[in-house]
């Protein structure tokens, strides 16, 4: 193992441990270094691939900290490692919004308030019959993002937050290019905001999935 993964390691097991919490400042750089056997360059080295992830914050000339930890904080990483994604693995991402999203939506149903199911009939209402693809595919991205916050997990709502983005360009792309994209998405969206407002979990769950796999099964025989 590397000098700086074995630092890296030594922080981690100290915050897994509850040694040191959210919130806690880290203990300074010689004591630290002294009490985990660490050499002062590792050390650092450590500190500042900690930080890069969010799971250390740098204060200068204050000290460093743990962070809340807060699962949103954490995966802000994942989102920006998503941004580098290449073209072919967009299925991919289809393919695993396809397994979460549904039972997010599944969950929404038992949880949404009626001002969020206001919320998100207003935004279709607004949309009206003929909306242009770039109009539908900011209020997808609306649309979805509001429900999986009405799940009241947030952990699995960061995770598809950073997923979302790089299938943008596939549903654009699907909207310009297949003759009733536009029509069957605001099918789609009315039939799981029925099922929400019913309270049917398996059917908004099941809507969800039609949803999201017509997109992935669009651009698997498209590629």
């Amino acid at each position: 193992m590397a000098v700086t993964d074995e630092a890296i390691e030594k922080i981690k097991g100290m915050i897994v441990s509850g040694t040191l919490r959210p919130g806690d400042r880290l203990p300074k750089e010689s004591e630290l270094a002294a009490d985990l056997g660490l050499s002062r360059n590792s050390l650092r080295e450590a500190v500042r691939a900690l930080s890069l992830i969010r799971i250390l914050d740098v204060r200068q000339g204050d000290g460093t900290y743990v962070t809340s930890l807060d699962p949103q904080l954490l995966l802000e990483a994942l989102s920006f490692v998503v941004d580098f994604h290449r073209d072919d693995t967009v299925l991919e991402f289809l393919a695993v919004r396809r397994i979460l999203e549904p039972a997010a939506t599944a969950m929404a149903a038992s949880r949404i308030s009626e001002q969020q199911l206001h919320a998100l009939t207003s935004q279709l209402d607004a949309l009206g019959a003929a909306p242009s693809v770039e109009e539908l595919v900011a209020c997808d991205l609306e649309f979805h993002r509001g429900i999986v916050q009405s799940s009241g997990n947030s952990v699995l709502c960061s995770l598809l937050d950073g997923l979302s983005g790089p299938t943008t360009r596939a549903r654009i792309w699907r909207g310009l290019t297949q003759e009733d994209a536009v029509s069957r998405t605001l099918h789609e969206h009315r039939a799981i905001l029925s099922a929400l407002r019913d309270r049917d979990a398996e059917a908004a769950r099941s809507w969800a999935t039609v949803h999201i796999a017509s997109v992935e099964q669009w651009l698997r025989s498209t590629l």
